[in-house]
């Protein structure tokens, strides 16, 4: 006897391996020059910001020591430590004269 058409269930696909949201992710903490701490699978935890990153590998660019190439694969976890701790200030956000208050 066939199974009732009610009780069939349905296959599930896979979720899908690429949703682009990692993309996202990293451009905003780029975007903002986030301050983010780097876990890597040997479990040493490097610190600084993304200053680039494509589909294999990120620049993690820190202040008073080398900037780090880090390949996604060697990533276990990237954790912001600040909102918008140490983003530099852009040309447009500098005062032209910094020892004169705004009137």
């Amino acid at each position: 006897m066939p199974p009732d058409s009610g009780s069939r269930r349905r296959q599930k696909s896979p979720p899908p391996g690429e949703t682009g949201q990692e993309a996202l992710y990293l451009r905003s903490l780029s975007e903002r020059q986030v301050h983010v701490h780097v876990k890597l699978r040997d479990g040493e935890t490097v610190s600084g910001w993304i200053e680039y990153f494509d589909e294999k590998m990120i620049r993690l660019t820190r202040e008073g020591k080398p900037n780090l190439f880090i390949y996604k694969n060697q990533i276990r976890t990237i954790t912001e430590h600040g909102r918008e701790a140490r983003r530099r200030p852009r040309p447009e956000e500098t005062p032209a004269n910094p020892g004169e208050d705004a009137v």
